[in-house]
């Protein structure tokens, strides 16, 4: 079929939104009619050429949501008319790290995901008979995209798809960062760097938490007064003196739980060092700059503080998205707050000048 996606031709390049092929789904994929898709941090990422492990041609996006059109044999978890939230971290359900509790990060297609190729190695998306390599596993700034079944939670068509997108990746990084990654438990101190959908996600699932405390960081006054409307019980300017200033109105101690949503490695230092003397756990879910590296003063560990990291908050997508789009329904995450701009797929690449310019939380592709 023919439909028109967002093609990164060049890094550092604006995206061409142009005609591509796309093949139909084959054994144990799906076709999937997007209707709403985040610009998330981590396609500007790749887009600037910043990830080591990009490629181009690609269609960027990872964050959509739609409705299932077709699908291929063998597939028996979704069917046409079912609407879905697309994953880039993939649920199989019977891997090694699937059945285990302790990790989210499934080991079924890893290798030709990472290479941008669907299950069995090849492409769907195509341009004049030469393939294009899909994203992430998605390839979600488009009308139309091909995903294995195992790539997508079935949810409630009750849910606006606009805003059930941002179950995707940020939201819910940031919610499992706080629910299942780092397990906050009720009415400890927990304090959030970055403000930005993944630090306000785990500001989020703080409150959901019971934490006593939720002191959230960042530079924008904006950003922490949305923070506040979240859960967030104190807000802080940051800077230098961050960790002194929190070290301070926590006892001489430091927080319970502190979690780094900004990328910066300076700051995820600040983290595990505004982590609390004896069990303190900072937990890092912004991803650093290629080549770069987190300095930590190896007193701050031999005294107790831990340090993790969570990818996609640790949520297995196919169980447990749909579990968080039913709180937002229940009305336990107000999610309307964080959509800032509405897009159509031509204005994709204003998406990323939004997101540089840190105007709003996220800006949502609309196909409809």
């Amino acid at each position: 079929m023919k439909m028109r996606a967002a093609v990164l031709e060049e890094f550092g390049k604006p995206l061409v939104v142009q005609q591509l092929d796309l093949a139909e789904p084959r054994p144990g994929e799906a076709l999937v009619r997007l209707v709403a898709c985040g610009v998330c941090h981590t396609d500007l990422y790749t887009a600037s050429g910043t990830d080591p492990s990009g490629y181009v041609p690609t269609v960027l996006g990872h964050e959509g949501a739609g409705v299932v059109e077709a699908v291929g044999d063998g597939v028996r978890d979704v069917a046409p008319g079912d609407h879905v939230v697309t994953l880039f971290s993939p649920q199989c359900r019977e891997c090694l790290h699937c059945e285990s509790t302790r990790t989210n990060i499934c080991l079924a297609i890893r290798e030709q995901q990472g290479q941008g190729y669907l299950p069995d190695g090849t492409a769907r998306l195509s341009r004049d008979g030469e393939p294009i390599r899909h994203f992430m596993g998605t390839s979600t700034f488009a009308e139309y995209a091909v995903l294995p079944e195992i790539a997508l939670a079935k949810i409630t068509p009750e849910a606006p798809l606009d805003r059930a997108c941002l179950f995707a990746c940020g939201l819910t990084t940031g919610i499992g960062a706080a629910t299942n990654t780092a397990k906050v438990e009720a009415g400890s101190t927990c304090v959030i760097f970055g403000a930005g959908m993944v630090g306000l996600g785990a500001v989020v699932g703080c409150r959901l938490q019971g934490a006593e405390r939720i002191i959230c960081v960042d530079l924008s006054d904006d950003r922490l007064e949305l923070a506040t409307n979240h859960g967030a019980t104190e807000t802080m300017i940051g800077g230098d003196d961050a960790v002194a200033r929190i070290v301070e109105s926590t006892d001489g101690f430091g927080a319970d739980y502190t979690f780094e949503a900004t990328g910066n490695v300076g700051v995820m230092r600040q983290a595990v060092e505004s982590a609390r003397m004896g069990w303190g756990l900072c937990t890092v879910a912004g991803v650093a700059g290629k080549g770069e590296t987190l300095d930590v003063i190896p007193r701050f560990l031999i005294t107790g503080r831990r340090v993790c990291g969570s990818s996609f908050g640790g949520i297995k997508g196919r169980d447990e998205v749909p579990q968080l789009v039913e709180r937002y329904l229940a009305g336990e995450i107000d999610v309307d707050s964080f959509v800032s701009h509405k897009l159509t797929l031509d204005d994709v690449s204003r998406g990323f000048e939004l997101m540089e310019a840190q105007d709003g939380i996220r800006s949502v592709i609309d196909f409809a």
